[in-house]
């Protein structure tokens, strides 16, 4: 998630960015869905179970994208490669078409491979779909938000060139919005459809996914608008002294 990433160099450059991204959203999947499991087994009392499934997924969020975020940027959900790509357009060294697409197929993929594996690592039988209902108009009034601050604060730290915070700011963000919000803060369209493959804690009827990744996609489109409202276009810039104001 830290927007910028240094291409690696070589020809294989994309499809090992590819893979990280891949590899790097299975494993977040395999934290939030197997995290939930097990705090589903070890306690009856739902409070207790966010807690222990809150501080799991924005710890591990964190360590991915400190680990991947010099490979691939660490983007490691399509509402921020899209809004990478948006914000970047025109700039020097700005993602092509092709390599946001190559990163959502990744994102996707990696999702849908992580939730699997997190069931099969508690013995539970893979490819079952998830028959947690979500549906509201406040639940994706809470997916929107959510999903709109997280993409303020990833192009807003570009922005004032702090992007080397992200690890630690995307985390403590994660962290705050699935309790401040009603949806619990997927914030994420792969990791949605990752989480319709487990019938546990954090999954999420097939039949939820259309209008929770809806609300994502206007979160997206809104998180970019108040970013250019807040911090305009251009090169990332420093904090401004005040001589320069």
């Amino acid at each position: 998630m830290r927007m910028n990433p240094s291409p690696v160099p070589g020809p294989f450059g994309l499809l090992r960015r590819a893979v990280a991204e891949l590899v790097g959203t299975a494993a977040l999947l395999a934290v939030v869905v197997g995290s939930g499991i097990q705090a589903a087994a070890l306690s009856q009392d739902v409070g207790v179970r966010l807690l222990a499934n809150s501080l799991a997924s924005a710890l591990g969020l964190g360590l991915l994208i400190a680990l991947l975020g010099p490979l691939s940027g660490g983007h490691l959900n399509p509402a921020v490669t899209l809004s990478d790509w948006w914000a970047r357009r025109g700039e020097d060294g700005a993602p092509h078409v092709r390599e946001v697409a190559v990163y959502l197929a990744a994102q996707l993929t990696g999702a849908v491979a992580g939730a699997l594996l997190a069931e099969a690592m508690f013995g539970r039988p893979p490819g079952v779909w998830s028959t947690q209902v979500r549906s509201g108009t406040h639940l994706l009034l809470g997916e929107t938000v959510a999903t709109a601050g997280l993409v303020l604060l990833v192009l807003g730290l570009r922005r004032i060139g702090r992007s080397s915070l992200a690890p630690v700011a995307v985390a403590g963000y994660l962290l705050a919005a699935i309790w401040f919000t009603s949806s619990g803060s997927f914030a994420n369209p792969a990791g949605t459809v990752g989480r319709a493959f487990s019938d546990s804690f954090t999954g999420i009827a097939p039949a939820s996914l259309p209008g929770f990744v809806g609300a994502q996609l206007l979160g997206t489109l809104l998180g970019i608008a108040l970013a250019a409202v807040l911090y305009g276009r251009g090169e990332p810039n420093g904090p401004r002294t005040r001589r320069e104001e």
